[in-house]
């Protein structure tokens, strides 16, 4: 019995043996085989790897960013990629710790690879195996994610291989920082500073810590953990909770913290950073324009001879926009213009007037006018590249499609789905009446706010700059400054109101020009200053038959005025089309002493890198003597003291009852110094305040899409209705925030002034006639 327990013995000793020997041999294979992995993928053999310089310079586009004057962020230009990289210094230290505590607590204590944690993930401890640095080496060179495990397993060892690089080619700040700036937050928020601003409307310093758990919680996936997502918004908040409790777990914040805020919601201040959506969006429309101009002019070019992308290149275009102005003057859009609709759309309603809101068009210009509508739009120019024909295309207006339109909504710029057909989405739109605004300082030429319209998504056109319309008595000013300069007149010199006629052989006109005054009043004479208040159309015309008409198309053209404008007497009453931004270049003339400024909107581009690509050049000259700019001035104070701009002082609300609809709640009160000009076109299409202080000049124009769209009384329908609330609700704001130094001064008098401006000492056959606010209107029927 003991020989044959010997035997068996023997036997298991010898099996046990080989199988000791294959497992070593297998162990030390798969050893080798893991280090040959990890040399055929440093040497490249199972895929690219990135060399040091890719290493040193990852390829991650990075947008545009517009900065403010006062430093804020106005936009981005980027096409998929939102990213602004932010600086280790810029991140809070409860948001590198929530990150630490809840993907890699062993970050600063590994080079690339936590061992213990690989290890532990193949016995199946649990926990995750990747590192930040894994994680980071992925997100800049794994360009897709096999699904397959073997290719997978490839893709592994090679970010391994970069991991243990980029630990050898940065610090652990700088690694951080690179992984929180490269991340896709979802919702257009591509790295840290575009998802606090997108999801919280912060800068990432200013993040708190219960905001900080949430962001890193989305690390873990984006698309799941969406707090914009339907279908998780409690499973976001969860995952913010988790990174919570891993805060508290290591240490980096007490219980009671943790505990009183995972009690609490996410509150959200979800602010999307869109090309249509934000601040600023006609001005960033336009500063597209200019940068693509700029990128493609020869000079501006990259070392290696490339074009600069504005997309992905990371620039950065510092502008003269104040983003506090900026707003202000967004506001008092948004005050004004839903009141003003809804009066437009009340006298405009088809029960009230089967053509509204085309007053003076029969149907059949309608129709024309919409046809007309039809081949310029979108809808048109898609349906054509997609070959169809006219006939079809023409068909597809008139049938119903579900579409989203704009809406005021509770005083508020806001959408609206329905069904509806094109055909009478256009006629809806054209019903909207439209603002358009600059404001400059006329020192610097700075332009420190632009609003092109209500709502850049269903308004695209710009009516600061690309949008003309006729301007009215906002010309007459050119016709005055021309007159003092020519025959040095004094503001209190006088001019009868009498009728007059010009001519048809003295300007090569067609046809003899009779003037007419909007009142019907032509007794008596009136001083300069108090013609130009009241708008008093025939004493324009004396001047202009004075001086000519070619003098003051000269004088515009050295105001800025870009437009071609032919030299016809009509000009005097303010016939020609421009833009406010021309109009507010040429009246900051007046308020800087004569001397020009071309408007700028950018001083300076830098690279990614902070090089300068670009500074402004300011572009200046003299148009006018300082003495002639100061009289200028002068008179058109009396249109905010006794004409129709008067509505600007403090006693305007309670003499004026009777537009209290659109008027009540404005009580501007100013009482400082204020040169204006309230104009009003022919059918009360177009109105336009002009406004100055010595130190900012700002415009306003307020009309439809189509002319023939418009108020039918004065009432509603004139400059000092339409356009001057905008006017006085920014510069109220612009007053209360006395950190902008706007100012309430008095307009600098030239030291040798010969003219004289004080019509106190002149005798006059009658006072100064009253005026009313209807008085700034033109009619241009009979020329």
């Amino acid at each position: 019995m003991a020989k044959k327990k010997d035997t068996t013995n023997k036997v298991r000793a010898v099996d046990f043996s080989k199988y000791i020997r294959w497992f070593w041999i297998l162990f030390v294979s798969g050893i080798l085989v893991f280090i040959l992995l990890f040399l055929l993928a440093s040497w490249g053999a199972l895929g690219e790897m990135p060399d040091h310089t890719r290493l040193e310079n990852p390829e991650t586009n990075l947008a545009t960013e517009i900065i403010s004057s006062d430093g804020k962020t106005l936009g981005k230009f980027y096409f998929n990629d939102n990213r602004t990289p932010v600086a280790y210094e810029d991140l809070p230290e409860h948001l590198v710790n929530a990150l630490i505590a809840t993907e890699d607590i062993r970050y600063y204590k590994h080079s690339g690879i936590d061992s213990r944690g690989t290890l532990r993930a193949l016995l199946g401890g649990g926990g995750g195996a990747s590192t930040i640095t894994q994680q980071l080496a992925k997100q800049l060179f794994t360009k897709q994610v096999s699904k397959n495990k073997f290719e997978r397993a490839f893709q592994k060892v090679k970010e391994w291989v970069i991991a243990i690089r980029l630990e050898r080619q940065y610090t652990k700040e700088e690694i951080i920082t690179q992984y929180f700036n490269i991340y896709d937050f979802g919702n257009y928020g591509d790295g840290i500073r575009s998802a606090a601003r997108i999801y919280f409307n912060k800068e990432p310093q200013d993040l708190d810590i219960k905001e900080s758990a949430m962001l890193v919680g989305m690390f873990k996936n984006s698309s799941f953990y969406n707090p914009r997502a339907h279908r998780n918004p409690i499973g976001t908040r969860n995952r913010r909770n988790v990174v919570l409790a891993q805060m508290h777990k290591y240490g980096f914040i007490s219980k009671e913290v943790m505990d009183s805020l995972q009690k609490t919601e996410l509150d959200l201040s979800y602010t999307p950073e869109s090309h249509d959506k934000g601040i600023a969006t006609y001005f960033r429309e336009y500063l597209r324009s200019f940068m693509k101009e700029w990128v493609n002019q020869e000079k501006n070019k990259k070392p290696d001879g490339s074009k600069y992308n504005i997309n992905s290149d990371g620039l950065k275009v510092y502008t003269t926009i104040d983003s506090r102005m900026q707003a202000y003057a967004e506001k008092a859009v948004e005050q004004h213009m839903p009141r003003l609709q809804a009066e437009f759309d009340h006298q405009n309603t088809p029960k009230r007037n089967p053509t509204a809101p085309f007053l003076e068009l029969e149907q059949p210009e309608i129709d024309k006018l919409l046809k007309d509508g039809m081949r310029r739009g979108e809808r048109w120019r898609i349906l054509r590249e997609q070959g169809k024909s006219t006939k079809e295309i023409e068909a597809s207006f008139y049938e119903p499609v579900p579409m989203t339109i704009f809406k005021w909504i509770d005083g508020k710029p806001d959408e609206v789905d329905t069904v509806m057909k094109p055909i009478d989405s256009m006629r809806y739109y054209k019903s909207f009446l439209r603002p358009g605004m600059m404001s400059m300082d006329p020192k610097t030429g700075h332009v420190k706010a632009w609003v092109g319209g209500m709502d850049y998504k269903h308004f695209k056109y710009d009516m600061v700059k690309q949008g003309k319309r006729q301007v009215g008595s906002t010309f007459k000013p050119f016709v005055y400054a021309t007159a003092i300069d020519q025959l040095q007149l004094s503001p209190c010199d006088s001019f009868p109101r009498s009728p007059i006629t010009i001519e048809a052989e003295k300007y090569g006109n067609p046809e003899p020009w009779t003037v007419k005054n909007s009142d019907g009043n032509y007794s008596g004479i009136q001083t300069l200053k108090d013609a130009l208040a009241s708008s008093t159309n025939t004493v324009t015309a004396r001047l202009m038959n004075e001086i000519g008409p070619q003098p003051v198309v000269e004088m515009a053209e050295k105001l800025g005025v870009e437009q071609e404008i032919l030299p016809v007497p009509a000009i005097a009453l303010g016939t020609p089309d421009l833009s406010v931004y021309e109009m507010v270049a040429a009246y900051s003339t007046f308020a800087n002493k004569g001397v020009y400024n071309k408007p700028v909107m950018v001083t300076r581009i830098e690279d990614k890198n902070g090089t300068v690509l670009y500074q402004f050049t300011p572009e200046s000259k003299d148009v006018l003597s300082e003495e002639v700019a100061y009289v200028t001035v002068n008179l058109m104070q009396g249109v905010t003291e006794g004409g129709s701009g008067t509505r600007l002082r403090h006693n305007w609300a309670v003499n004026q009852i009777e537009y209290k609809e659109i008027i009540t709640g404005y009580p501007y009160e100013f009482d400082n110094p204020i040169a204006g000009k309230t104009g009003t076109t022919q059918n009360h299409s177009d109105g336009w305040f002009m406004g100055m202080v010595p130190n900012l000049v700002t415009g306003v124009w307020v009309g439809a899409e189509d002319r023939a769209a418009h108020f039918k009384t004065i009432n509603y329908g004139q400059g000092a209705s339409m356009a001057l609330p905008i006017w006085g609700l920014y510069m109220k704001a612009c007053y209360e925030d006395e950190a902008l130094g706007v100012s309430k001064d008095e307009f600098e008098e030239p030291s040798n002034l010969s003219i004289n401006i004080d019509c106190s000492v002149v005798s006059n056959d009658e006072e100064p006639e009253d005026t009313n606010l209807d008085d700034d209107i033109e009619d241009f029927s009979d020329f």
